[in-house]
């Protein structure tokens, strides 16, 4: 058996029995509730933040985000431990990260979280199968430019010793119809090993996962994901300043536009934009697409 074969079959056989560690790197409101998740399906997890604040809450079964209970971390205890000391990522069998992505002043993507939490990760990754998967929502290439460049850089072999996924977070903070288990996640490998292995791994964590035959097809899926919303609630907000001079109810016209079977999607204006990625994303879109 190669030692390709050998890794593969031992981290899916650990992740398939639950005995494998989970390492959560970012404890935001992606990785909090991808935390708590793995330990309610069972995983041992380890959460990373570089705020030690955030780690002593945590540890003392406290939540910091609003939408999160505290009885919740509280009865996730036994299964986590959090931490800032990334010597600890050497006990973990996958590594998600889920760390910001936002913009320089110029607007321009900003992935110095992504390349610092590489740094720290990289010197502390085992060489006998281990998954690394990020969660950030960012431009086509990422995946592979960045954290595929390091591991090659740091003398591992994808596919090999260490399987290279692409699965990016879906949250629609404080609402309880869509959780992380029930929203479908988007998964993509390096490798068909890696695609594997990150269908298997989010596989016990999420109800539906949806494979691709990308990095890129499944990075590029979440900024058009954003990208619709922003151009949509961006019209939306147009179109309330348009009624509100004509002194015409906007909500009352979307409600009947919205009786429409077919081929109208409803969206409502509000203060801005909304949320943490759907402001940025077009940005990280159209930044690529400059080289093209």
């Amino acid at each position: 058996m190669t030692a390709t074969h050998s890794n593969f079959q031992s981290l899916s056989a650990a992740i398939n029995d639950h005995s494998a560690t989970i390492g959560i790197v970012g404890l935001g409101y992606v990785g909090l509730p991808l935390l708590l998740r793995c330990c309610e399906v069972g995983f041992k997890t380890i959460g990373f933040d570089i705020d030690p604040e955030k780690v002593d809450m945590l540890v003392a079964g406290t939540s910091f985000i609003q939408h999160i209970a505290s009885s919740r971390v509280g009865a996730a205890q036994s299964n986590f431990t959090a931490t800032t000391d990334f010597a600890r990522i050497s006990e973990c069998q996958a590594i998600i990260l889920c760390v910001p992505t936002p913009l320089t002043k110029n607007r321009d993507p900003d992935l110095s979280y992504i390349i610092q939490t590489m740094s720290d990760v990289l010197p502390h990754l085992g060489k006998e199968g281990v998954a690394v998967s990020l969660e950030s929502t960012t431009y086509p290439g990422t995946t592979e430019d960045i954290l595929g460049k390091a591991l090659n850089e740091a003398g591992h072999k994808i596919g090999s010793d260490v399987f290279l996924i692409y699965s990016p977070e879906r949250e629609d903070p404080g609402r309880a119809d869509f959780t992380t288990q029930s929203i479908p996640k988007l998964v993509a490998g390096h490798t068909s090993f890696c695609l594997k292995i990150g269908m298997a791994l989010y596989g016990q964590i999420v109800d539906t996962p949806v494979g691709t035959s990308s990095l890129k097809v499944a990075e590029m899926a979440k900024i058009l994901e954003n990208v619709q919303r922003a151009v949509n609630i961006g019209l939306m907000n147009e179109m309330k300043l348009v009624a509100d001079a004509m002194k015409v109810d906007i909500f009352e016209v979307i409600e009947a536009a919205a009786t429409k079977p077919f081929g109208f999607t409803k969206y409502l204006p509000g203060p801005g934009l909304g949320g943490h990625c759907i402001p940025i994303d077009p940005f990280y879109l159209t930044w690529k697409a400059k080289e093209f």
